[in-house]
């Protein structure tokens, strides 16, 4: 037999939680890496500038397939790839909708997906006017570039932006921002799924994501209160993207459910995502493992949950010196229950150092115990 070599391009945390799936289904990991001594240290081969054609090639040529652990790699490297032969998966035509999310917004625009009202706009008097149509206050968001809150401005003037307005910058976006109404949401919802090359198409779950100064904090599965028609539109809205722009791999379909119970799309994310870690314990086929199921074109696995209800809980920088290994054996030991995930990463304030995951029968119980396992860690 053949062993499958699927080559990751980025070291941090998502290529290293799919080290233990690979190595359990038999398929040879290999991680092209920013930096030594990343996340993802037990599987990198290269470390390189993943902007450079000829060190992405020659990390390709190694491999079977190649995906990636965030979506930074320039378009036109991967359409080299393509054009030499290489699989890329996702492709490079689907990436480019979670590269840029003007991009992004066109095509579901163009498809039929759900929407909040948008624009693009390259000067003040165009943003004033978007401004005055759809205000008071509206979100301006970098085109390119932006996560984890970064890159997004909740504004009432034109005035709060005009630095990225201004010409040196602007270029760099791209030549346009994009500007959407600030939509009046009681929650936010992800729905996570995956599709192979074959178009066999998954879908978990959706889950409630609750955030923390724009960073995810806790993910809970399944959304609570979610009534059987939302989470079908949820998983249907998920399909449309996937298929429509050629997904393949883990898709992560981020939402808005406003008070009406309305579905709009935030942002996408066309690898494994930061809601649905809770899949390692939580479900009979990771997202991690489904991921590169998907990618290599194999089958895909049972999405089913292990328990009723999981909940993951971000561990979150407190400094630049604190690590949440100062207390993990503390924790492990009032927290049995507690899955603990360390992403072998330096402390820094606001950066994500790890997870933990509970699953259970009740909700409220799941939350708190995640939670305060969560808070220990870092104390």
């Amino acid at each position: 037999m053949t062993q499958y070599r699927v080559g990751v391009i980025g070291g941090g945390q998502l290529a290293r939680m799919m080290i233990a799936p690979a190595s359990n289904v038999g398929i040879e990991l290999k991680v092209l890496a920013e930096q030594e001594n990343s996340s993802a240290k037990l599987a990198t081969t290269v470390v390189g500038d993943f902007t450079d054609i000829d060190t992405v090639l020659e990390f390709a040529k190694s491999v079977d397939v190649v995906t990636f652990d965030h979506e930074h790699v320039p378009i036109a490297v991967l359409e080299h790839l393509e054009q030499m032969g290489i699989s890329v998966q996702p492709p490079s035509r689907a990436l480019v909708h979670a590269q840029n999310k003007l991009v992004m917004r066109r095509a579901l625009d163009k498809f039929g997906a759900p929407n909040p009202i948008w624009s693009a706009v390259s000067t003040v008097n165009e943003l004033d006017e978007f401004i005055k149509l759809h205000g008071p206050e509206v979100v301006v968001k970098t085109p390119i570039g932006g996560y984890d809150g970064k890159g997004v401005r909740v504004v009432n003037t034109s005035e709060q932006v005009l630095d990225w307005l201004s010409e040196p910058l602007l270029v760099s976006f791209g030549g346009q921002l994009l500007v959407e109404q600030k939509v009046k949401f009681k929650r936010e919802l992800a729905q996570l799924s995956a599709r192979n090359q074959s178009g066999e198409f998954v879908s978990w779950p959706v889950v409630e994501t609750r955030q923390q100064n724009g960073v995810c904090s806790e993910v809970l599965s399944p959304a609570p209160n979610m009534s059987t028609e939302t989470s079908g539109r949820a998983m249907q809205i998920a399909k449309l993207i996937s298929e429509s722009l050629g997904v393949t791999g883990t898709l992560a379909v981020e939402m808005f459910e406003t008070e009406t119970g309305e579905l709009l799309v935030n942002e996408l994310a066309m690898r494994p995502h930061n809601s649905g870690h809770f899949t390692i314990e939580g479900s009979v086929t990771s997202q991690f493992e489904q991921h590169l199921r998907a990618v290599l074109n194999l089958p895909l696995g049972k999405t089913d949950p292990l328990k009723p209800i999981a909940v993951m809980a971000n561990v979150l920088g407190v400094s630049d010196s604190k690590s949440f290994m100062d207390n993990y054996s503390q924790v492990m030991a009032s927290f049995p229950q507690a899955k603990i995930h360390s992403y072998g990463k330096s402390p820094r304030m606001g950066r994500k150092l790890g997870h933990v995951t509970v699953v259970g029968e009740d909700i409220d119980r799941c939350l708190q115990e995640a939670q305060e396992a969560r808070d220990q860690l870092i104390k």
